[in-house]
């Protein structure tokens, strides 16, 4: 009986065998290159981004001053003492309390409006559509200083928002010299300095949604409301989350707004962390401003988040 045999063929490859000695060499001089072309950002992060953050931490466990900057060798390490005096600190926490009173009027405002321009622009609004765009979106590309040149007009007792009240019958107040006042003038400049990015980047999640489902709802007697609340606001759901993300880190840290307008008055009634933690600094108070620093940027993680738990896709 004749027997057969099967011979492998020299190019067929043996499951298991190691690669090739040539094949781990290119793969470790790619890596080198590779690493050779980022070596001038990690440089430049290493020196201007992450030595700072560093060294600003640990600055906020010691009690460095302005005092110690000619023997740096001579700070105390405190631990936490800087943390528990800051909340002990009452300017400190009536600065946290500007803060929160910043963000929660105004950020639901803030996505509440843009979303509403994002979708008369995406469905409503058919002419001069491009032209509504760059009028929303022109205070985000404008200098604070001009800004705050033609809110401090807007904002005087005789300036244009109180002429427009007196037309109704309204008395308006001193808008940036009141306690009352002075912070719902500066979320009025937030919001519309920050409603255009806002409307832009909801306007690209409107695009986003398939046509063909909405009008699958319509066809099932879905009216404009329902297709909105039930199909595409779930569909924004993404969209909502980057939008909300990026304006609680720019609300939380709000500073040029009361800096440029109120200078954190009347009375501390619009000073803000942010605000606080740059006046340490100038007060020579290093390590209490770093503490103060770090615990807003523990307040932005947590509030980040949160959101992320609640509008993240339940897909």
């Amino acid at each position: 009986m004749a027997t057969t045999t099967s011979v492998r063929p020299a190019s067929t490859k043996v499951a298991g065998r190691p690669p090739a000695r040539g094949g781990r060499a290119r793969r470790r001089r790619n890596a080198l290159v590779a690493w050779l072309f980022a070596l001038p950002f990690v440089l430049v992060f290493s020196v201007f981004m992450l030595g700072p953050l560093v060294s600003s931490f640990l600055m906020s466990f010691t009690d460095f001053t302005s005092r110690d900057i000619d023997n740096p060798f001579a700070v105390g390490f405190v631990g936490l003492n800087q943390y528990s005096a800051l909340f002990k600190n009452p300017q400190f926490l009536h600065s946290v309390l500007n803060t929160a009173y910043f963000v929660v009027a105004g950020i639901p405002l803030t996505i509440v409006l843009a979303l509403a321009l994002a979708v008369a622009l995406n469905n409503g609004i058919t002419r001069f559509r491009t032209a509504f765009r760059v009028g929303f979106y022109t205070p985000v590309v404008t200098s604070i200083v001009a800004v705050a040149v033609v809110w401090r007009f807007i904002l005087q007792p005789d300036g244009l928002l109180n002429v427009i009240l007196g037309w109704v019958g309204v008395a308006g107040p001193d808008w940036l010299n009141s306690t009352t006042w002075s912070m719902p003038a500066l979320i009025m400049l937030a919001v519309w300095r920050n409603l255009g990015t806002l409307m832009i980047i909801f306007l690209a999640g409107l695009q986003n949604v398939p046509a063909d489902i909405l009008e699958a709802a319509a066809v099932d007697g879905a009216n404009a409301w329902q297709r909105f609340m039930r199909i595409t606001l779930p569909m924004l759901r993404p969209t909502l989350l980057l939008g909300t993300v990026l304006l609680s880190v720019g609300f939380l840290q709000f500073f040029e707004e009361p800096f440029v307008m109120t200078k954190g008055g009347p009375l501390d009634s619009t000073l803000s962390v942010s605000y606080f933690t740059f006046n340490q600094f100038g007060f020579g108070k290093y390590g209490l401003a770093s503490a103060a620093s770090y615990v807003l940027f523990v307040a932005i993680a947590l509030l980040s988040l949160i959101q992320f738990r609640a509008l993240r896709s339940k897909d």
